[in-house]
């Protein structure tokens, strides 16, 4: 049984990540490759405050942060590392009013999940704040807030919009698995229970107040714990999706959440054929047997992961080569 999803069917979408440090080139490319559903563009290659920790650590509320040479690491107060991260925030979100303020239909925004960030955020001892159970619930009531403020604004600058959250996970499940490093390499952090990583994305989720899809562009994607902590899509890697996956794939889609199927490589590459794209995500479909009229409806179709090391010539071509995708699969199903 499907529900009502903000995008129409035969509907492309990205990531989040593109290579280029000119935000307003980067939004008018996703505006004219993904009209159905458009995204907010990140630029890491403007540099510390524009990856996707820092990003995201700009948002934080009074939880400062600083570039360390092991990565991100919580300070005693703000300093110039926060403010480029705000600045770069500032500047894409002044574009997104000036170039798409008038937009009227689904537009999603990315942020860093609160697992990935406890994995990637050190303490000021030099450990993951993931190895911390106060820290981290110290993070995630942070990003909460941080986290609403922000869909608040972008609301403020697209009055038409329905905004669509993405959580960026691709550090849950070795944080799941007890995989996640220690400072010094040579040990792996407790594993997170799933009740407890399921109640901290819910916080999260609750918080921001709108339509939310979770990221996760890793392997053993814990598909039920992110049904179960309020997404409303999942987002993978569908070449990293195996056949053992098809039961909690499968009950994902029966309970009506969306899926985000990255089928079109994130760096240069040579593509097939159109037919050869969308042929694992009508295999899938036909695997799982569902009507093929719910495919086009459920499913958005998306790169592999984040563009950011692809050069601009081939980010329109793969953008388009999903955008034809979509369009091909919902036209195969009328």
């Amino acid at each position: 049984m499907t529900s009502d999803f903000p995008w129409q069917a035969g509907t492309a979408t990205g990531v989040g990540s593109y290579p280029g440090d000119d935000p307003a080139e980067a939004l008018r490319i996703v505006l004219g490759e993904l009209p159905e559903l458009p995204h907010l563009p990140e630029l890491p290659a403007r540099g510390p405050g524009a990856d996707l920790t820092g990003r995201t650590a700009g948002l934080l509320v009074d939880m400062p942060v600083r570039v360390e040479p092991s990565g991100w690491r919580f300070s005693d107060r703000p300093g110039r590392d926060t403010l480029r991260s705000l600045d770069h925030l500032a500047r894409d979100l002044d574009v997104l009013e000036e170039v798409a303020g008038g937009h009227d239909g689904p537009f999603k925004i990315q942020v860093c999940g609160p697992w990935t960030l406890a994995s990637t955020i050190e303490l000021r001892n030099g450990d993951r704040a993931l190895k911390d159970p106060g820290a981290v619930r110290d993070l995630v009531a942070s990003l909460a807030e941080g986290v609403a403020a922000h869909v608040a604004d972008v609301r403020r600058r697209l009055p038409s919009a329905q905004v669509v959250v993405q959580l960026d996970e691709p550090g849950l499940p070795a944080a799941l698995a007890g995989t996640v490093p220690t400072a010094s390499g040579f040990a792996r952090l407790r594993a997170v229970e799933a009740p407890v990583a399921e109640d901290a994305l819910r916080q999260v989720i609750d918080a921001a107040g709108a339509y939310p899809v979770v990221h996760c562009c890793a392997r053993n994607v814990p598909y039920a714990l992110l049904r179960g902590a309020g997404a409303k899509a999942v987002s993978v890697d569908l070449s990293l999706v195996p056949r053992r996956d098809d039961d909690a794939v499968g009950e994902t889609i029966d309970a009506g959440v969306g899926l985000f199927l990255g089928v079109v490589p994130g760096t240069d590459a040579a593509l097939p054929s159109l037919q050869a794209t969308a042929a694992p995500v009508k295999e899938l479909w036909r695997r799982l047997g569902f009507p093929a009229a719910q495919l086009a409806r459920q499913v958005v179709i998306t790169p592999a992961c984040g563009m950011a090391g692809a050069s601009p010539r081939y980010v329109r071509t793969a953008l388009k080569r999903c955008r034809d995708t979509a369009r091909m699969l919902y036209e195969a199903a009328e």
